[in-house]
C-alpha cells in the first residue's frame, strides 16, 4: 500500500499512475482484513495479489518520498524488517504530508469511505494484527534522533517541507505506536 499511497503524491504524479494507485490501495485495504480473518479465502487472496501488482507498477513508475526515505533509513540503521517498518510509518508520512496534499488526501477519503484516511490505515495496520510500534520491531528510543538527523541530512523530494520539530514528532508517534496526528507536531 505505501508504494501507492506515495505514488499519488510523487513529484511525477499522473493520471494513469494514479487510477492504478486508489485501485491498489481500495482493493489491499478490502482483502487484508478478510485473508486475517479466512487466511484460506482464495477471492481476497487474488485481490489481494492484484493490488500488490499495481503497488508494484506504482513503485516502478513513480518516484518516491518522506514515507521510504524513513523506512529505508530506520531498516537500513537498525537492521529492522522492511514490510513491517513500511506498515507502521506510513499512516504517519500520510498525516505529516496531508496539509500539503489534500486534493490526494479527497481522492483516498473517498476510495477508503473515511474521513481520515491516515487513521484509517493505522486502524487497518491494528485490525490485521501488524504491529504498530517501531519499537516492537527492537528500535530503541535513541533512535529517533537518528532517523530525524538522517532524514533531513540527505532528503528526498517531499510535497511537504521537512521540519526538525514536526518529523521528529512524527518518528516519536511512529516509535510509540501512537495515532498518526495531520498536525505535524
Amino acid at each position: 500500500i505505501a508504494h501507492a499511497v506515495e505514488a499519488l503524491y510523487a513529484k511525477e504524479a499522473n493520471p494513469i499512475v494514479t487510477m492504478m494507485a486508489l485501485e491498489a490501495i481500495g482493493v489491499l485495504y478490502e482483502a487484508l482484513p478478510i485473508i486475517a480473518d479466512e487466511p484460506g479465502n482464495r477471492d481476497a487472496r487474488a485481490k489481494a495479489l492484484y493490488g500488490a501488482w499495481l503497488c508494484g507498477i506504482c513503485l516502478g513508475s513513480v518516484g518516491m518520498s518522506l514515507h521510504h526515505k524513513l523506512c529505508h533509513t530506520i531498516g537500513g540503521t537498525f537492521d529492522l524488517p522492511h514490510a513491517e517498518t513500511h506498515t507502521i510509518v506510513l499512516p504517519h508520512a500520510l498525516a505529516y504530508n496531508a496539509p500539503a496534499i489534500p486534493d490526494v488526501m479527497e481522492s483516498l477519503s473517498q476510495r477508503l469511505k473515511t474521513d481520515d484516511p491516515a487513521r484509517a490505515l493505522y486502524d487497518l495496520a491494528g485490525r490485521i494484527g501488524a504491529k504498530r510500534a517501531l519499537r516492537d520491531l527492537g528500535m530503541l528510543e535513541s533512535g529517533i534522533e537518528t532517523v530525524t538527523d538522517r532524514a533531513l541530512s540527505n532528503p528526498y523530494w517531499n510535497p511537504q517541507p521537512l521540519e526538525r520539530a514536526p518529523l521528529h514528532g512524527l518518528i516519536s508517534r511512529a516509535y510509540a505506536g501512537d495515532a498518526p496526528r495531520v498536525d505535524g507536531a
